[in-house]
């Protein structure tokens, strides 16, 4: 279930936005509450739960820069290949041990010191949501009501159902190109716990899900 959220530096943002001279379009506010939306999830990987053969990644050392070739250090291969998927992996060894190897559509991978939103702030576990701008405009606020079911058409357990519906989110963050679509969010919930952790409850898709917005 591996999806990647894009990350901009806000200078290149204004600098389009120059470029273009037209401002980018706003989605409209769903009604009061909406079904029939899906829900996936991406999470911070974390080096100590991977242990593939070790590769070296090249890119950038530092925020401001995009598609760099420095060497950023080497890593399990399966790890990069999380921080590729997901955006964002904390380091647990080595030199850059505390620090974060990131990943964007349009930066390639970065070292950083925190997990990023489109707008360059920190991610903020079970508050950010990325989707398409032309879904859900960026700050919308909302709750999710009823959690659907899951890939299997099972009901989404009610554990974790809960803890969904408990969090308040915001939308911060935005699909890599071609991975959003209509009625698609994405929810951020924080580093993964353990090896495996795609096979985890935590991991999941909500389908028929429903939302409600909040100010």
């Amino acid at each position: 279930m591996g999806r990647r959220h894009r990350w901009i530096p806000a200078l290149i943002l204004v600098a389009g936005v120059a470029a273009c001279g037209t401002p980018q379009t706003r989605a409209s506010d769903p009604p009061a509450e909406s079904s029939g939306w899906t829900a996936t999830v991406y999470y911070t990987a974390v080096e100590s739960f991977h242990h593939g053969t070790r590769r070296t990644v090249r890119g950038c050392p530092r925020l401001e820069c995009d598609h760099g070739r420095d060497d950023l250090g080497s890593y399990p291969e399966d790890f990069a290949k999380a921080v590729r998927d997901e955006g964002t992996g904390r380091i647990t060894d080595g030199p850059r041990r505390g620090r974060y190897l990131n990943w964007s559509h349009d930066v390639g991978y970065w070292l950083d010191t925190a997990p990023r939103d489109t707008a360059g702030r920190p991610l903020r576990p079970w508050v950010s949501a990325a989707a398409d701008r032309s879904v859900l405009a960026p700050g919308h606020r909302f709750t999710i009501t009823r959690c659907g079911n899951d890939d299997d058409g099972a009901a989404i357990e009610a554990r974790i159902c809960a803890r969904f519906r408990s969090s308040r989110w915001m939308i911060v963050d935005e699909f890599t190109p071609g991975l959003g679509g209509p009625r698609h969010i994405d929810l951020y919930i924080g580093e993964e716990t353990g090896p495996d952790f795609t096979e985890s409850p935590l991991y999941t898709t909500l389908h028929d899900a429903s939302l409600r917005p909040f100010s």
